[in-house]
């Protein structure tokens, strides 16, 4: 019996309720625990700064830039790429703000993934500059690999933006992976972008912030990795102060109520 027969069979005889729970493991990825702090779910975990996960990603990014594929998103490989046109709408509308450029700061953008899969999308934008902010040994692995006259990285925000300033700045599937995401919430703030984008971020219905694990496919990497699952509302709280919300969307992840994904544009306000 194949596969393919048993989980017929599984659909058949399990109620909607419970295929619900199990729908995030049928995807490879599977949410454990409710710990107290990052040190006490990092023991279960590895971190996205590890040489196992940076050789799994540099090796398929290379892949995408000789043009033998077309997109990779977590060390996966895709023959086409997978748009999020809610992220694209958002990159446009920054640049027609800003008379036709855009300067995007990609924070946690690993090697470049979101850069190669919007860049065909914005060939009518005057000028533009991506600038991927991430762990120095991936600043380090794409400032040798991947770098070029609009493709850039840094190792920190401060760093990024001292020789100009961004309008907008993007956080794919990041935010929740950060240790103490809030601080990072206060600190992009202060740089005053003018438009901020999320995409890919992982939320809970009600209830207090979660620390989970994220356990992977072995294919994508080894362990798994701490991640947060906010409180959808209270997260929105400490931006709405100093941005309005243009759009909400949903994204391409699907897990178990009452977890979810979903991605956001924000505008900074005009101080009167």
């Amino acid at each position: 019996m194949t596969n393919k027969h048993i989980k017929k069979i599984i659909g058949d005889l399990l109620p909607p309720v419970v295929l619900r729970k199990c729908y995030d493991l049928s995807l490879g990825f599977r949410f454990k625990g409710n710990y107290s702090s990052w040190e006490e779910a990092r023991k279960f975990g590895i971190g996205y700064d590890s040489d196992i996960v940076l050789d799994r990603v540099k090796k398929s990014m290379l892949k995408v830039k000789n043009g033998e594929y077309a997109f990779a998103r977590d060390s996966v490989l895709f023959d086409s790429i997978q748009h999020s046109f809610p992220v694209l709408a958002g990159l446009l509308r920054a640049a027609l703000a800003n008379n036709g450029e855009l300067s995007v700061v990609d924070f946690g953008g690993s090697l470049g993934s979101s850069y190669y899969q919007c860049r065909n999308f914005l060939e009518g934008v005057n000028k533009l500059t991506w600038s991927v902010v991430e762990h120095p040994k991936f600043a380090v692995c794409g400032k040798q690999l991947f770098e070029n006259n609009e493709l850039k990285f840094y190792q920190n925000l401060d760093e990024c933006c001292k020789n100009g300033k961004p309008n907008v700045i993007l956080l794919s599937s990041v935010i929740q992976y950060i240790e103490k995401p809030y601080s990072l919430l206060e600190d992009i703030k202060k740089h005053n972008f003018e438009y901020i984008i999320f995409d890919r971020t992982s939320f809970l219905r009600k209830g207090s912030d979660r620390l989970a694990i994220q356990k992977v496919p072995k294919n994508i990497s080894e362990g798994g990795f701490p991640i947060w699952f906010f409180n959808y509302d209270n997260f929105l709280k400490k931006l709405l102060p100093e941005y309005e919300l243009v759009a909400a969307f949903d994204t391409v992840d699907k897990v178990a109520e009452p977890l979810f994904y979903k991605g956001f544009i924000l505008k900074r306000k005009c101080k009167l």
